[in-house]
């Protein structure tokens, strides 16, 4: 027989003397520091501080992290240097995109992750066209009181001239939020919002969309709750990724129609054959229920967008008034979407940076509170096709086509998309 015996020593206490961040030249020391747990005269933790170094990595402020440990002034601590590369985390972007019977549309937009350095989010938006004028401006501090609550804000107003100038809309909102961690991947979120919307100058002769213009502005206020969850918020590298978001609440409190709302939206991409390929789906839906009042107006319902369904155009799908003159789109009170997609090489040499993809979309938008003689059920809509993408000297540049292939005899196509960004 053989024994064996273990014998644990209790070692000396070691603490963190002091820690040393190096390399920020625009990044805060406390935007690194706030995402240690451990701070100077803690006990040191090797465990934590591999994980504070996970953290810092997840941020995406910088092109490389090292954290590393040596003794400090006398044997009993250690000072932890942590070493940081800066990388850009500003983007200007503009892009472009062709429906038919609409003609072109552009946008333009301003994003920095990491404004003045603090770690806090601007988002600066512009889309216009000859149907839509749409400014939104959204502002976040991640660290609020030094902790880890995000505190943001956004603010909109847009305006709209619907299906070849049949009417216009105005609206405006502001919308305060506060989110928090659950977990290392998951997030709580809590939010209230102001909004003013209107219908103007209908011309004309649905049934529907004449009395939705004739309630005028409506004031309301709402409030909701959402939960997300994103596996790459460790840090840690992977070849599969997750992500998922839900949301629900209440709107309309003072306007002549309250309501309840809830939305979802999971994504799952990974990669195959040596990294080479990339594949994604995304799965999203929504849904609007009228709880006292004459019900939803076009400006509540959901309007499939031509992201989640390429090769449809905005107000493209879903429920429409044929007993109307023009046709009218309405809109419905529940949708859902479904996308696959692939991204590869195409023989080109890899320095030309230019791959191909592939995609596969189906969705739908149904259901309206009361609107007689309208088809309002559900019909499944589905299109394919394939894009290129371009790594240009100024920003990737996405060209799309996509063709439908179940539609129903009045939905409006939009084959051709185009995008490109530059980041700085």
């Amino acid at each position: 027989t053989l024994d064996v015996e273990f014998v644990v020593v209790r070692g000396p206490r070691i603490v963190v003397e002091r820690i040393d961040i190096e390399g920020n030249t625009t990044t805060l020391d406390r935007v690194v520091r706030n995402r240690f747990t451990t701070v100077e005269g803690d006990p040191f933790n090797p465990r934590e501080i591999r994980a504070a170094a996970e953290r810092i990595r997840a941020l995406g402020y910088f092109s490389n992290v090292d954290v590393q440990a040596r003794e400090g002034s006398n044997p009993d601590n250690v000072i932890v240097d942590v070493n940081v590369e800066e990388r850009g985390t500003g983007s200007f972007s503009f892009g472009g995109t062709y429906a038919l019977g609409s003609g072109f549309g552009v946008s333009a937009g301003f994003t920095e992750t990491n404004f003045l350095g603090r770690g806090q989010f601007l988002d600066i938006k512009f889309a216009g066209g000859l149907d839509v004028r749409d400014y939104s401006i959204t502002f976040a501090e991640p660290n609020l009181f030094g902790r880890d609550l995000r505190l943001g804000f956004k603010a909109f107003y847009n305006e709209t001239t619907w299906q070849n100038g049949l009417f216009n809309t105005r609206q405006g909102g502001i919308e305060p939020s506060l989110d928090f961690p659950l977990s290392e991947t998951g997030r709580f979120r809590v939010s209230t919002d102001f909004g003013i919307a209107t219908i103007e100058n209908y011309t004309g002769n649905s049934a529907t969309m004449l009395a939705e213009q004739a309630r005028g502005w409506q004031y309301g206020v709402g409030a909701g709750l959402g939960y997300s969850f994103d596996s790459r918020r460790t840090g840690l590298e992977s070849d599969t990724f997750y992500s998922a978001s839900i949301n629900a609440g209440v709107g309309g409190i003072g306007s002549d129609n309250r309501y309840a709302q809830g939305s979802f939206k999971a994504n799952i991409t990974t990669t195959a054959i040596s990294d080479s390929i990339t594949l994604s789906a995304t799965v999203e839906g929504g849904a609007i229920k009228t709880l006292t009042g004459p019900g939803t107006r076009i400006l509540d319902r959901y309007m499939m967008s031509p992201d989640s369904v390429l090769g449809f155009a905005p107000q493209g799908m879903g429920p429409r008034d044929l007993a109307a003159a023009d046709d009218d789109a309405l809109g419905g009170n529940f949708y859902g979407a479904a996308r696959l997609e692939a991204k590869f090489p195409i023989g080109l040499p890899e320095e030309y940076g230019i791959t191909g993809g592939v995609f596969v979309n189906a969705g739908s938008v149904w259901g309206l509170d009361a609107s007689p003689g309208v088809d309002d059920a559900m019909h499944l809509r589905a299109s394919g096709g394939a894009a290129i993408y371009w790594d240009t000297p100024i920003g990737p540049l996405r060209f799309s086509y996509a063709v439908p292939f179940m539609k129903e005899a009045y939905d409006v196509e939009q084959r051709f998309g185009l995008s490109v960004s530059t980041g700085f």
